[in-house]
């Protein structure tokens, strides 16, 4: 869907209704994403507040066999109703009858697919929170679903749009011949590996290295995981995942001029929120589609390799055998 085609279609355009009426409804209440975001967009009295929209009903979800899912899923729809005024519904369907947009927040990433699809039919622009799909298949069947629907979407984990990793990407280390970035790396058994929690040291590290991934190593431990990258043109990126102990996040970046760290800076989710809600208002993603389904490749290729004992993997062959489509150009 071309982006004024979009503005017209949700009464954006002069004379129409304007982008601060904008009706977001969220699926999922198992995650504190979904009252975070709500406090930023409907909390005007929030020092980080972004305007553009709010929150307005919400579906609960929940996954009975994941306990940070279940334990949380009443919870957080209660504070979504009591603090901030959102109605919670019974279905998806009626979900997107009374919205304009869509959080899919759900934590557990195997009900995407079956949770966007009603999301996608009624043709509703959807952020998709991390991971996009419990398998790499599942990943690339949404945005084939999202592209035949002419459906706007996005995903993103928060990192990328971290003030301290902007500043990093403006940093003047002439052409970038690598990087390593390691962050927390907890795992979940109905994931691979990666998709749980490494999902955000994963884009952090596409974030300054961008598009090109060919092959993936990993070494894994008890405590540690290691994934090197190699990229079409030479340069090499390492994800370094971290279970227990100090965990924290950085990106290194080895430049031909110079060689940056990310320096210490506030961890909020709103500069993430303000790209969703200009991603709302112009329908266009500020992540291609293609990287994100390369982060997510690279993920799958990762638990490849550890299960081919640390052999390297090309990404090419992962993607042809998940695609399942001729969705998109990823891998070489």
């Amino acid at each position: 869907m071309k982006p004024a085609f979009f503005l017209l279609a949700l009464g954006l355009a002069t004379g129409g209704a304007r982008a601060a009426d904008l009706r977001i409804g969220i699926i999922g209440t198992d995650t504190s994403h979904a009252t975070a975001f709500t406090k930023l967009l409907n909390d005007p009295t929030d020092k980080n507040h972004v305007p553009g929209g709010r929150v307005v009903v919400a579906f609960k979800g929940g996954s009975p066999d994941i306990e940070s899912s279940w334990s949380r899923v009443n919870h957080y729809a209660e504070q979504l109703q009591t603090q901030y005024g959102v109605r919670i519904v019974d279905s998806i369907e009626a979900l997107c009858r009374e919205v304009d947009v869509v959080l899919l927040e759900s934590v557990d990433g195997r009900p995407h697919l079956a949770q966007v699809r009603p999301v996608l039919q009624a043709r509703k622009p959807v952020f998709v929170d991390k991971p996009v799909g419990g398998s790499l298949r599942d990943v690339f069947e949404i945005y084939r679903l999202a592209r035949a629907n002419g459906v706007p979407i996005f995903s993103s984990s928060a990192y990328r749009f971290y003030d301290s990793m902007q500043a990093l990407k403006r940093a003047k280390t002439g052409r970038v011949r690598g990087a390593i970035s390691y962050g927390p790396c907890y795992t979940e058994p109905h994931h691979p590996d990666f998709f749980w929690y490494g999902i955000h040291a994963t884009e952090a590290l596409f974030t300054v290295m961008g598009r090109g991934i060919e092959t993936v190593a990993r070494t894994t431990t008890a405590d540690t995981d290691v994934a090197v990258g190699t990229w079409a043109d030479g340069r090499t990126g390492i994800m370094y995942g971290l279970r227990g102990g100090a965990l924290p996040h950085k990106v290194i970046v080895f430049g031909l001029d110079a060689v940056v760290h990310q320096q210490e800076g506030e961890d909020s989710y709103a500069p993430l929120v303000r790209e969703i809600m200009k991603f709302f208002q112009t329908g266009v993603a500020p992540v291609p589609p293609e990287e994100t389904l390369e982060i997510y490749a690279f993920m799958e290729a990762a638990d490849e390799s550890k299960r081919r004992g640390g052999a390297p993997v090309k990404i090419r062959d992962v993607v042809r055998k998940h695609r399942g489509t001729d969705l998109l150009p990823v891998g070489r």
